[in-house]
């Protein structure tokens, strides 16, 4: 960790790393939720097998954790280098002249996404553990569906959820593309890999807008 702080090029690689990581989990968890809209007897089968598989609870699990801590954690450092590099102020300075505006606010976009994860944490994965861990309920495999589906009974909670996406949308157009720059991808693919990256950020976070939307008025 000690070099990770004080290199800043191992920074960026770290904070890149940490991030297509978040993605994949990303892709991963959206798959199973798209199939609510569709199919709620697939939904909790692969809830199911998630929330009991031994691999995926004690080994996967915890690095899922670590990973999200880590990427915020390097995202507040890099933010905090970064102002202390520009100690020299000049008096004209045109922030959009080399940057996007989502650029140089990632950290607003990344607080939000963090309170959201916060948030679902506390929603989601803390009554997953009492459920399991300190009431030792008896198991049962297709409970999954309903009780998504009462998260998204209130239409205030379902705003809040759609408005977090939002958020997450305009973290990833510029965080997804430019970590492929950060990890040294610089290639005859870079362009497709950007387009990609952009087409993500929008597809994703409106899938699961989607999501809860139809859950919303479905119940």
């Amino acid at each position: 960790m000690g070099g990770l702080i004080k290199s800043s090029i191992a920074r960026k690689v770290a904070m890149a790393l940490s991030g297509l990581f978040l993605v994949f989990f990303l892709l991963q968890h959206f798959t199973i939720n798209f199939t609510a809209v569709f199919s709620p007897d697939i939904f909790n089968e692969l809830s199911h097998f998630m929330g009991t598989n031994p691999l995926v609870q004690f080994a996967l699990q915890p690095v899922l954790i670590f990973g999200v801590v880590f990427h915020f954690v390097m995202g507040f450092v890099l933010e905090i280098k970064n102002k202390n590099a520009r100690a020299i102020k000049y008096a004209k300075y045109n922030g959009g002249a080399n940057s996007s505006w989502m650029s140089r606010n990632m950290i607003y976009s990344g607080l939000v996404v963090l309170a959201f994860l916060g948030l679902h944490f506390y929603d989601f994965w803390v009554p997953e553990i009492v459920h399991k861990y300190i009431e030792f309920a008896p198991e049962d495999p297709t409970r999954y569906y309903t009780e998504l589906l009462h998260k998204f009974e209130s239409p205030v909670r379902t705003g809040l959820y759609v408005l977090s996406f939002v958020f997450l949308a305009l973290h990833l157009w510029h965080g997804f593309a430019s970590s492929f720059q950060s990890v040294g991808f610089n290639n005859k693919y870079s362009s497709a890999a950007t387009k990609f990256a952009k087409v993500f950020a929008i597809g994703v976070p409106l899938g699961f807008v989607i999501v809860a939307v139809v859950l919303h008025f479905t119940h």
